[in-house]
């Protein structure tokens, strides 16, 4: 048995990619308990984001794992393999430890990051998949996390993408109340990026996302349209 972390994130593979390997909330549970009942690890927590999907296992082997992740998702081993990253052991652990300081992030030192995590964790503890390795593993990554923000200067002018693109945003136009905005998606980050563009007042907001019923909601709750 050993540590492995296994993904694919902005760096590997273009979104298209990074959308069929996604695992949404209502899946995490499932996916948790078929890949430590498949005996393929004994113990599993998945970080899924629009950037990021890193599955953090103690197994046997590092190849099931990775034939576990394509068969879940329906893909071809063969198309995901270009864009994957196996790290084993030390690597799994300093990988995890970059990831949650920011180091890893597209925004360098954001910390939404953090927060995906600890639910991570919290979800594979909630689904019993967390063992003592990885327990160990996270209580550790979010100590190194704590130490890197507090001594030194990374988080100083840190923002989140969302904040990035807002002010992206200010860079482009004169000014974004005389803009209209579209938001292609309903996911969580597309509900910090309405947040931080309502807060600027622009002229009108739309939500275009594959079913109008996910988003209604979300558009309903900034004034927006779908």
């Amino acid at each position: 048995m050993q540590l492995l972390a296994l993904g694919v994130n902005h760096h590997t593979a273009p979104l298209a990619i990074r959308e069929q390997v996604a695992f949404g909330p209502e899946k995490l549970v499932q996916a948790l308990h078929e890949l430590t009942q498949s005996q393929r690890a004994s113990e599993a927590a998945i970080l899924s984001t629009c950037n990021r999907t890193e599955l953090y296992c103690n197994t046997p082997s590092p190849d099931a794992v990775t034939q576990w992740l394509a068969d879940f998702h329906q893909i071809e081993r063969r198309e995901l393999a270009p864009y994957l990253y196996a790290l084993p052991r030390e690597q799994a652990a300093q990988h995890a430890f970059r990831v949650a300081a920011g180091l890893d992030s597209m925004v360098l030192g954001e910390t939404q990051i953090l927060g995906q995590m600890k639910q991570a964790v919290a979800a594979a503890e909630e689904a019993g998949t967390l063992g003592l390795l990885l327990h160990k593993l996270f209580q550790r990554t979010f100590s190194v996390a704590k130490e890197v923000r507090t001594s030194t200067e990374i988080g100083a002018n840190s923002v989140s993408m969302a904040a990035a693109a807002v002010r992206l945003a200010e860079r482009i136009f004169p000014s974004v109340r005389q803009q209209a905005c579209l938001f292609i998606g309903a996911g969580e980050m597309i509900e910090l990026c309405l947040t931080h563009f309502a807060a600027q007042h622009p002229r009108r907001m739309t939500v275009a996302n594959r079913t109008a019923e996910r988003a209604r909601p979300l558009a309903e709750r900034f004034g927006a349209g779908v």
